[in-house]
């Protein structure tokens, strides 16, 4: 897709004063400059253009708010004197991948003071010996180069792109992740507000809250079916000793007939014996 037609789709029916961000990539440049970009954008604050064919900067516009620049995995060997020019407020350059060989290429942007970072990654002049020096002599306003300041620390995960570390106000402090030791804490998705810490004490509290309850619980419920236990252990006996009441009577009372019968009988045997005599 032509880098025009693109351009026209990005806005969506903006105004292009209207738009802060402008991101382009893996379009096409039909002659190596930058098309379809005018001084209406006087808002744009970021702007990429990665693997479009660009050979020069020359045609860029006036961005006076531009803080951002993406232009890597292009064609571009130099004419980034336009750059002080019409973008004076930017901060990061990306130049990555491109054509640019000497250290004389690059000395335009002497005249960019606000440029605090700047990456060469895959240029031949990553090559050079010397070479990091060279651009930092070269370019004394800057601050990161490739990802790295002079000192060879990588650049903080919160460095905004004015080159100052962004810090958090400590109403909004939280956990961070594992590789991050520099002191500083971020807000991160999923995590409530508050010092680190707090959570930890919060969920320490309830969780022992939780196991005195189920202590208590389960003494509540040993009683209730020892309770139960016993009491149809109780049940059971009396019902048991019901029983052998019911058998002990049934026992006298044949034991009774079987007497009575049995004095009956010796009556009877007697009347006889009489009539014989």
């Amino acid at each position: 897709m032509e880098m025009k037609k693109r351009i026209s789709l990005e806005l969506r029916n903006r105004n292009p004063a209207e738009v802060v961000e402008l991101v382009v990539d893996n379009c096409r440049s039909s002659d190596g400059e930058v098309e379809g970009l005018t001084d209406e954008y006087t808002e744009l604050e970021i702007l990429s253009m990665v693997n479009v064919g660009l050979s020069s900067l020359s045609k860029l516009p006036s961005l006076p708010k531009l803080r951002k620049l993406e232009v890597s995995d292009n064609t571009i060997s130099g004419g980034l004197d336009a750059l002080a020019e019409k973008c004076p407020n930017l901060s990061y350059l990306n130049l990555s991948g491109n054509k640019i060989k000497e250290l004389s290429s690059i000395k335009a942007l002497q005249n960019m003071k606000s440029l605090k970072s700047l990456d060469l990654y895959s240029c031949e002049i990553t090559a050079l010996d010397d070479y990091r020096e060279g651009v930092f002599e070269l370019l004394p306003q800057l601050t990161f180069l490739d990802g790295y300041d002079q000192e060879d620390n990588e650049v903080p995960d919160s460095e905004g792109d004015n080159g100052e570390t962004e810090r958090v106000p400590a109403a909004t402090w939280c956990r961070r992740g594992p590789k991050h030791n520099d002191g500083l804490f971020v807000p991160v998705e999923g995590d409530e507000a508050g010092p680190p810490g707090d959570d930890d004490d919060d969920d320490d509290d309830d969780e022992e809250e939780e196991e005195e309850g189920s202590e208590g619980d389960d003494e509540v419920g040993l009683s209730y079916l020892m309770k139960e236990g016993i009491q149809d252990e109780e049940d059971d006996g009396d019902y048991v000793e019901e029983e052998e009441d019911d058998e002990e009577e049934e026992e006298e009372g044949d034991e009774d007939g079987i007497r009575g019968e049995k004095r009956k009988r010796d009556a009877e045997d007697d009347g006889d014996d009489d009539d014989d005599e």
